[in-house]
């Protein structure tokens, strides 16, 4: 990881930051799209955003937002989707995601979120405790191999008794 010495720090999105994050999506995806979806999602409410900075500066993004699961149709409030996260080129695979994925994930459930999903690299997100959702009964609602759809406890056996289709929030529609 990035020395500490150099100042990098975790904490939740402020108005301030809100450029920033754009660009941060933009550069890391080499496109609009994502950058615009937090745009979208911020401005209709209800979300959690996080931003990494060194010096001040931010350089990585992850947001998350309620899910919803198909067979009863309710949106679950204690349960999020991560998406998308982002870390500026220039500091990728220096451990900023990974830090910032770490300090997010104990936010939410800090704050009381029971459980996240994730359409994310199979290699990757496990290290954070994420596993294949389908092990515990759940799909995506988009068409996705099973192994890139993950789920996460905050909060142990939290998803026992539930199955069905995810749906994340229809902003998710644009990208």
């Amino acid at each position: 990881m990035i020395a500490s010495s150099r100042s990098l720090e975790f904490r939740e999105e402020m108005a301030a930051d809100i450029a920033a994050v754009h660009a941060v999506e933009r550069s890391a995806f080499g496109r609009e799209n994502e950058a615009n979806l937090v745009d979208i999602l911020r401005s209709n409410g209800n979300v959690l955003s996080f931003v990494a900075l060194l010096a001040g500066q931010v350089i990585g993004h992850i947001l998350y937002s309620p899910v919803s699961l198909d067979s009863d149709g309710e949106t679950r409030s204690r349960w999020l989707g991560l998406a998308p996260m982002a870390v500026s080129p220039d500091y990728q695979r220096q451990g900023i995601g990974s830090g910032l994925i770490t300090y997010s994930l104990r936010e939410c459930g800090d704050r009381g979120f029971d459980a996240v999903f994730v359409l994310g690299h199979p290699d990757y997100y496990p290290r954070f405790g994420f596993f294949p959702a389908r092990r515990k009964g759940f799909s995506c609602e988009y068409p996705v191999p099973d192994e890139v759809f993950m789920a996460r406890e905050l909060r142990p056996g939290c998803l026992a008794g539930y199955s069905g289709v995810i749906r994340y929030r229809s902003e998710f529609s644009s990208v």
